[in-house]
């Protein structure tokens, strides 16, 4: 009796099929940089040619529903393989983590920040705390139309405080995620809505770069797709100069006051100071993410300097991961000789 799945053999001779070598990992390259302690941010295994072809051609039945043994073994031992050499690679930069990954420096800022939670709760002014509740109730919305006329330039930083939070959440994910400890980042930056700089603060002092490998899934996913859009970038910019050309058009009687405000109100000094804080930590984080996006210009740093509009605009024009990714996907995939 005939078996109804047939294995085939092609009548031509056998002869042999071009041969693909595996692609070959630079060991020079992986040693010079583990010494300069760079850190893996993406691993892709997509597009890599593993398959092995043998020397003979076998024909079969379409019938049939299991390839012959050994041959998806072989090619899955391959892909693992590749993998383990691609997770060991160590593609990217992050060199700027390396600041902050010290010890001694994460000893000073909690020293920094124990005497700035001093100085919040003991010495910052307090005179007109009932005042300071009637601004946050007008800022909020919560008071009608009662005649009184807000000071322009509070009302500027309000609004500018707002967007912070945004700005240093598209900074920190991913690139400023520790791979060496088990605390998220998330919760300090939810809590940066609410605490700005003094929220943030204690996770830079227990940051241990690098960050962990991403892949493509991901950046697809909620919440980087957000944080990697363009028109996100692009919106935060423009609000944050219409509010700083908003304030910088106020004349100079609004800005005495904002001062005298500053000098009595606490609510008013602490915002000051977290807006100085945020502008003074964000040039580092601009640092280390284009250094893990592994772009150079020299200009960049320069321009990070400028209060909330120099990380705004460099969040405008950094490379976006999937194009890095790509990137290093089309380069690991090419076989080396």
């Amino acid at each position: 009796m005939v078996s109804p799945s047939l294995v085939l053999t092609c009548g031509h001779p056998p002869r042999h099929l071009p041969f693909r070598k595996l692609p070959r990992l630079d060991v020079a390259r992986i040693s010079a940089v583990a010494r300069t302690n760079a850190h893996p941010l993406f691993t892709s295994l997509n597009g890599s040619p593993l398959s092995r072809r043998g020397w003979a051609q076998v024909c079969r039945d379409s019938s049939l529903q299991d390839p012959p043994p050994g041959i998806d073994a072989a090619e899955e031992q391959d892909k693992e393989e590749i993998k383990n050499q691609l997770a060991k690679a160590q593609i990217g930069g992050g060199g700027g983590g390396e600041q902050l990954s010290d010890w001694s420096t994460s000893v000073l800022l909690f020293g920094i920040y124990a005497g700035l939670m001093y100085y919040v709760f003991q010495l910052a002014p307090n005179q007109t705390p009932y005042r300071d509740t009637y601004f946050l109730q007008k800022l909020l919305n919560l008071k009608g139309d009662d005649g009184f006329r807000m000071n322009d330039v509070l009302v500027s930083l309000w609004y500018i405080m707002g967007l912070w939070p945004l700005v240093y959440s598209m900074l920190l994910l991913p690139t400023a995620r520790s791979s060496k400890s088990k605390i998220p980042v998330w919760p300090f930056l939810v809590l940066s809505c609410f605490g700005g700089a003094y929220a943030l603060i204690p996770y830079f002092v227990l940051w241990k770069p690098p960050p962990p490998a991403i892949d493509e899934d991901e950046i697809g996913q909620w919440p980087l797709k957000f944080l990697e859009s363009k028109l996100t970038a692009g919106v935060a910019f423009a609000v944050g100069l219409g509010l700083i050309i908003y304030a910088g058009k106020a004349g100079g009687a609004d800005w005495q006051e904002f001062f005298q405000y500053a000098r009595e109100s606490k609510f008013i000094h602490l915002t000051s100071i977290d807006f100085t804080l945020l502008s003074a930590f964000s040039p580092f984080w601009v640092y280390n993410d284009m250094t893990a996006r592994r772009w150079k210009n020299g200009w960049v740093l320069p321009l990070a300097l400028i209060p909330f509009l120099g990380p705004s605009l460099y969040l405008l024009m950094r490379p976006s991961l999937s194009s890095l990714l790509g990137a290093t996907s089309s380069s690991s995939d090419k076989p080396q000789n």
